[in-house]
């Protein structure tokens, strides 16, 4: 008929207890996996939707995340955005920019890091004199602060390039792999 029938679950799904409505990627079709989802438009007070407890998370706290449970859930298929077996794609794209964003708001988080560390080694005593008098030490944040700024050049290279309507995945993804790097403590 005219209508999908969602069944099923999805995790880790922010503001869901907010929510008027959903974008949600669903199987609409048999075939490859990259080629048989779709995204729907679904309001959150569709018969059949169910929402499990907030899951309390360390991070991000300003938003609520939660298993989204689908039972039976009928939503019209004029409630597919663009075209059917798109979703996947229209997802990937979508990510470019949550990756662009992050890296950008990341650059700031670093750069105060490295900041906070020299006002620690600058009063930080070893053998008499702060440790900021140190070679190595000098080595190492300049090494850093160069880290930094080459993310930022990619960054703005990457947003350049999507603000013309390029594709980035390429670049923004160097972008997040940097960002992740430097959270894990690597480089």
């Amino acid at each position: 008929g005219d209508d999908l029938i969602i069944n099923g679950q999805k995790m880790w799904i922010t503001n869901a207890f907010q929510a008027d409505w959903m974008c949600l990627l669903a199987n609409t079709s048999e075939g490859h996996p990259h080629r048989n989802k779709s995204l729907v438009c679904l309001p959150m007070d569709t018969p059949g939707i169910h929402l499990a407890k907030k899951i309390d998370k360390m991070g991000m706290r300003c938003s609520d995340t939660a298993v989204v449970f689908f039972d039976d859930v009928r939503v019209p298929a004029k409630n597919i955005i663009g075209d059917e077996g798109m979703g996947f794609t229209y997802q990937m794209i979508q990510f470019q920019e949550e990756r662009l964003a992050a890296s950008a708001v990341c650059l700031t988080s670093m750069l105060n890091i490295i900041n906070q560390t020299i006002d620690y080694v600058r009063e930080r005593k070893a053998f008499g004199a702060p440790l900021l008098n140190n070679q190595y030490i000098h080595f190492r944040l300049a090494e850093l602060l160069t880290e930094v700024e080459l993310l930022r050049a990619l960054v703005y290279r990457a947003t350049d390039k999507y603000v013309a309507g390029e594709d980035v995945t390429q670049l923004a993804s160097m972008c997040k792999l940097k960002c992740r790097a430097s959270e894990q403590g690597g480089e």
